[in-house]
């Protein structure tokens, strides 16, 4: 990736990453582990990778996207904001009352949401409809999914990932977010859903591994998987949960809490100095 283009995702990430703490913080809950660990990737996607428009966000060639861990919502609110969707100024309104920025996505009020998610396993199984219907209707859009490590141990994901092997989706590419933790602990003593590159293969998936903050890897890996064909991609991301603010960062208290106002000014600081660049 050149030096400018990786600069201004660079850039593009931290202010998503900004608007991620101000929307948590102005709420007084939330989760911003693992909205922070998604903020390269989403970035990547939304700038670089897919066919969409903020003055059409229900323009029917666009590509699609589904968060499929719901909770990770201001992520997905601070990358559409920072793309044009909606006023950047709204994000302090989440949750709250007459808000239309719900603590989880909401296609029916939020533009740019292409499916309301939440309850773990159904994003990804939204996401193998919509690819399978562009299939048999000839449409040429791609879908996305990001998924939690987490969410993985929700046996739906596993008839998900069965299904888009059978009907060899090659438009549907999903995500791991892989940051080892989640609501109770480390995922692995919780109860342990790796290896994922090992299961996803099995289940006839093409498999990237890769480092969730590195953009030349993300593009890489994207790149990649619009080249396959006849079986869909998972990208298997290794990623730091509250990256980009340091005392977030591999905490897992800091999956589901908010930031008291000293904490909040800590995290600004930090983010406006620069200090987390991907």
């Amino acid at each position: 990736m050149e030096a400018t283009k990786k600069q201004k995702l660079q850039k593009i990430a931290n202010n998503v990453r900004i608007g991620i703490i101000e929307g948590v913080y102005s709420a007084g809950c939330g989760h911003p582990g693992g909205s922070l660990s998604i903020a390269d990737v989403m970035s990547y996607l939304y700038f670089e990778e897919m066919r969409v428009d903020p003055k059409d966000p229900r323009c029917p060639t666009r590509d699609r996207f589904v968060l499929s861990k719901g909770h990770t919502a201001p992520c997905l609110y601070a990358v559409l904001a920072e793309r044009g969707f909606f006023p950047k100024e709204e994000l302090k309104t989440l949750r709250k009352i007459d808000s239309r920025l719900q603590g989880h996505p909401d296609m029916k009020h939020i533009p740019g949401v292409d499916m309301s998610t939440g309850s773990l396993g159904l994003g990804i199984s939204a996401a193998c409809g919509m690819a399978l219907s562009a299939k048999v209707s000839g449409d040429s859009y791609r879908v996305y999914t990001v998924l939690g490590d987490g969410e993985c141990q929700e046996g739906q994901v596993w008839e998900a990932a069965m299904f888009a092997a059978h009907y060899k989706l090659d438009n549907l590419c999903a995500l791991v977010d892989f940051n080892g933790l989640q609501i109770d602990g480390r995922i692995t003593d919780v109860m342990d859903p790796t290896p994922f590159d090992k299961k996803f293969e099995a289940f006839g998936w093409n498999v990237i591994v890769i480092d969730g903050h590195d953009l030349d890897q993300i593009e890489a890996a994207y790149t990649a998987a619009r080249a396959v064909k006849g079986k869909p991609t998972v990208i298997i991301s290794n990623s730091t949960k509250g990256k980009g603010v340091s005392y977030m960062e591999n905490a897992v208290e800091w999956h589901g809490a908010a930031p008291k106002e000293e904490q909040y000014k800590i995290a600004i600081a930090e983010l406006t100095g620069g200090k987390c660049n991907g």
